[in-house]
């Protein structure tokens, strides 16, 4: 396009401001407003596509209804000679990936701001239902700070072409829809994309920044899918003694493959990154059995992965079980029947009688008449006892 390229008899267009496999961004005048916009304007192969335009038309109308200081703002969209646009807000800065390329990686820091301003953004769109898909660090606006001075800004940018792209099943050779480096592993599963996913996508962004480096790399989705099964990723603090602890484990907590382990919000991990950077202790108790216990307290949405040796909590008691101001009943035991009872006795009773018989037996067999007569007189006595016995409970237990 040349410098006098009108769009919708409207937007005037510049210099190119970057280019990828979907869109060229250039810089604009809208001559209406007399502002300066950029407009993306959709690549040929997805602009002939309907199904396509019709998505990314209603997925940008629902962007441009974000308004967030940390989500580059939607102004328009139009069609002008089959060439399909969206106007937006101009962020005079460089992107992630541009920052990446020529320092390499950031302090913690910088990269702690700009996760939490990513977070903010992120989620405000969560909020209102709508998940980016694609965080990369090409899709980071930075401004101010190292890029310009002064206060530092961070604008999220791209919502809505990743979802485009993801439900009519473009693909492009070589590519997927979210850079397959950023994709959480339920996406590499086809499983629906939900806030984790973009938590773990910028989780990946973070580590770049700290280390300069990808946690996980595959040259297509299948190897990247047993990369994030079978391996773990070394925390940023292997490659750069300069990231704290406890900002290193806040990160590796976002790239969990587990959702349950996982950050499962942006505000969580926007908490749990602030809380590192102060060098606070939240990590996560391990059980008898070694797996990952969530902590009870109300920061346990923040918590993250138990340091390695060096954790003041490695070796921490287990607390002791609640108090209860009102401890509950103790249960009592039901009370024999009455027949149960009844039965016992009577199997006593004639235990007792058997005993005297055979002793009776003995005494005869050894002992003279004499002596044996009072023998069966004992005997007769304690029967006619036993029996007394008897009667007494039956009346006692049948009034």
């Amino acid at each position: 396009m040349t410098n006098t390229t009108i769009l919708g008899d409207r937007y005037e267009l510049h210099d190119k401001l970057g280019s990828g496999g979907m869109s060229n961004v250039y810089r604009a005048t809208d001559r209406i407003l007399e502002r300066t916009v950029a407009v993306k304007v959709l690549a040929e192969h997805l602009s002939d596509d309907d199904r396509f335009v019709a998505r990314f038309r209603r997925e940008a109308l629902a962007v441009a209804k974000l308004i967030h200081p940390n989500i580059v703002q939607v102004y328009d969209t139009g069609v002008d000679h089959g060439r399909h646009f969206i106007v937006m807000e101009c962020v005079e800065g460089r992107s992630g990936a541009q920052i990446l390329k020529a320092d390499g990686v950031l302090d913690s820091e910088m990269t702690v701001e700009i996760g939490v301003q990513a977070c903010a953004g992120l989620e405000y769109a969560h909020r209102h239902g709508i998940i980016h898909r694609d965080v990369k660090p090409g899709n980071l606006m930075i401004t101010g700070g190292p890029v310009g001075g002064g206060e530092m800004t961070c604008k999220l940018t791209d919502f809505g072409i990743a979802r485009a792209a993801e439900q009519t099943r473009i693909t492009q050779v070589g590519s997927v829809v979210g850079t397959a480096a950023y994709l959480a592993p339920e996406q590499v599963r086809g499983e629906e994309a939900t806030p984790a996913t973009d938590v773990y996508a910028l989780g990946v962004v973070l580590y770049q920044f700290l280390t300069g480096r990808l946690p996980y790399e595959g040259s297509s989705l299948a190897e990247l899918a047993i990369r994030q099964q079978n391996e773990k990723p070394l925390s940023p603090r292997t490659y750069n003694d300069d990231v704290p602890e406890t900002v290193s484990a806040s990160v590796m907590r976002a790239l969990e493959g587990d959702k349950n382990i996982r950050f499962n919000t942006a505000g969580a991990l926007s908490d749990g990154l602030e809380r590192g950077l102060r060098g606070e202790d939240v990590t996560l108790q391990l059980t008898t059995t070694g797996r990952l216990s969530p902590s009870t307290s109300p920061m346990a949405e923040t918590a993250t992965r138990p340091m390695e040796r060096t954790s003041r909590t490695a070796h921490r008691p287990a607390p002791p079980p609640p108090r209860y101001k009102n401890p509950p009943p103790r249960p009592t035991l039901k009370k024999r029947s009455f027949m149960s009872r009844f039965a016992r006795f009577v199997f006593g009773l004639v235990a007792l009688v058997l005993i005297a018989g055979v002793v009776a037996g003995a005494v005869i067999a050894l002992t003279d008449r004499a002596a044996s007569i009072k023998v069966r007189e004992w005997t007769e006595k304690s029967v006619r006892g036993a029996t007394s016995d008897l009667k007494d409970f039956v009346r006692e237990n049948t009034q």
